[in-house]
C-alpha cells in the first residue's frame, strides 16, 4: 500500500507556485499525495494534476480565537480520517495549526516549511506585543513533534527558532528557497536602453513598495532616464497591503503593471531586478532574477541577503532607505560591465543552488529519511 503524504498550505495558488513540483515528484515516486488548502480558483488546477484535494476552513490573517480553533479541529479531523504517513506544512498558519493538530492526531512524521517568519516579526514593537508572545508559544507547541524536520530558507530564521526553543538543532534543514526551473527562466540578452528596473511582488509595505516608489521619484528628480516598474497587485487579506487609492496616487515616475504571469518574459525586458523588502524567507523573485541572469538590488535583511552572493550577483542596501536604493540602481545602470558580470554570476548561482530538480530531490530525501 502506498504511503500517504498530505501537504497543508493556506492558499491553493501558493501551493501551485511554490510546491507543485515536489508533490508531482512524490506522486511519481509512488507516494499517494493529497493537498489541503483554503477554497480558491486554483483548486481546479491542483485536481487537474491528478492530486487529491481537501478544503479546510482557514483565514489567512484572521485572529478570531473560535475560527482559529475551528481550523485546528478541522485539520485534526482530516488527519484522523485520511491517516497520512507524513504531513508537509507550508506557510505560517498551516505550520502552527497543522503542527498542533499533527501532534494531537499522532501523525507519524511532519515536515515544517518555514518560508519566512512573517509580518509579526517585521512590524514595529509597541510595548508588550501579546500576539508575538502567543505566536512564540504556538511555535514551541507546533514544532515539538518527535519525528520531524524543520526546513528553513535562511540562517536568521533558523537561529530565531532555536533561540525561542521552538526546535532542536537536529530538526533543522536549510534549503535555499523553493527552486526555479532554470530552463524556463533562461538568460536572454539585455533589451535596448533606457535601463529598466523591475520589482515583482505583492504590493505590501513590508516588501518595500513605498521605498521603491520613493526611489523612482528621486530618480526622476535627478533627471535620470531609468524606468521604474512594479509588477504586482494589492493583497487585501494582508494587513501590510497598500490600498488601491495609494496605487492610484503614485505619479508617472513608476509604472504599475498589475499581475504579471510571465515573470521570465518580464525579466527578459528588464536590466535590473529590485526587492527592497523588510524581511523574507528566501524571495522567489530574486531566485528567478538570478536564473534569468539579471543583476539584483535588495536589502540587507534576512532572506534577501541569503538570495544573492553579495557584490557578486547583486548589491545590498539598508532597509527602508529609498535614497540608497536609488543610488545602487543608478550605479548598476551606469556600469554595463558590472551589471552584466553580476547577471552572469547570478545564473551560475541559480544553476548551483536554486535548480528546482535539486530542491525537489532534497525534499524527497527528507521524506524518505523520516518514513524509513
Amino acid at each position: 500500500m502506498s504511503r500517504k503524504i498530505l501537504f497543508v498550505v493556506n492558499n491553493p495558488a501558493f501551493f501551485l507556485s511554490h510546491r507543485l513540483p515536489i508533490a508531482l515528484k512524490a506522486k511519481e515516486e509512488g507516494y499517494e499525495v493529497a493537498i489541503a488548502t483554503m477554497p480558491g480558483q486554483a483548486v481546479a488546477q491542483i485536481v487537474a494534476h491528478g492530486l487529491t484535494h481537501f478544503v479546510i476552513p482557514m483565514s489567512r490573517s484572521g485572529m478570531n480565537p473560535f475560527s482559529e480553533l475551528r481550523t485546528i479541529y478541522a485539520l485534526y479531523r482530516l488527519y484522523r480520517n485520511y491517516r497520512p504517513d507524513l504531513v508537509h506544512l507550508v506557510t505560517i498558519k498551516p505550520v502552527l495549526y497543522g503542527g498542533i493538530a499533527a501532534r494531537l492526531a499522532r501523525v507519524k512524521a511532519v515536515v515544517y516549511a518555514i518560508s519566512g517568519l512573517g509580518f509579526l516579526f517585521t512590524r514595529e514593537r509597541k510595548g508588550i506585543d501579546w500576539v508575538r508572545q502567543i505566536t512564540r508559544q504556538l511555535y514551541r507547541l507546533a514544532l515539538g513533534h518527535k519525528h520531524s524536520r524543520v526546513i528553513v530558507q535562511n540562517d536568521n530564521d533558523r537561529q530565531i527558532l532555536l533561540d525561542m526553543g521552538a526546535m532542536q538543532e537536529a530538526q533543522a534543514v536549510k534549503i535555499r528557497g523553493s527552486g526555479v526551473d532554470v530552463a524556463a527562466f533562461a538568460t536572454q540578452p539585455e533589451p535596448v536602453k533606457p535601463v529598466v528596473v523591475t520589482m515583482a511582488a505583492r504590493l505590501l509595505k513590508d516588501k518595500g513598495v513605498m521605498e521603491f516608489v520613493e526611489a523612482a521619484g528621486i530618480s526622476a528628480r535627478h533627471g535620470s532616464d531609468i524606468r521604474w516598474q512594479l509588477a504586482g497587485t494589492p493583497d487585501p487579506g494582508n494587513p501590510a497591503s497598500v490600498t488601491q487609492a495609494e496605487v492610484q496616487s503614485w505619479g508617472a515616475e513608476v509604472k504599475v503593471l498589475g499581475d504579471v504571469k510571465d515573470i521570465a518574459g518580464l525579466y527578459a525586458q528588464s536590466h535590473i531586478v529590485a526587492l527592497p523588502s523588510y524581511r523574507e524567507g528566501l524571495p522567489k523573485s530574486l531566485v528567478e532574477a538570478a536564473a534569468c541572469g539579471r543583476a539584483v538590488v535588495t536589502t540587507d535583511v534576512p532572506g534577501c541577503r541569503d538570495a544573492i552572493e553579495i557584490d557578486q550577483t547583486g548589491l545590498l542596501v539598508p532597509v527602508r532607505d529609498a535614497q540608497k536604493l536609488y543610488e545602487a540602481v543608478a550605479r548598476l545602470a551606469a556600469d554595463d560591465n558590472l551589471r552584466l558580470s553580476m547577471g552572469n554570476a547570478g545564473r551560475i548561482l541559480a544553476l548551483e543552488e536554486f535548480d528546482i530538480r535539486k530542491v525537489v530531490d532534497k525534499h524527497l530525501a527528507i521524506y524518505q529519511e523520516l518514513l524509513d
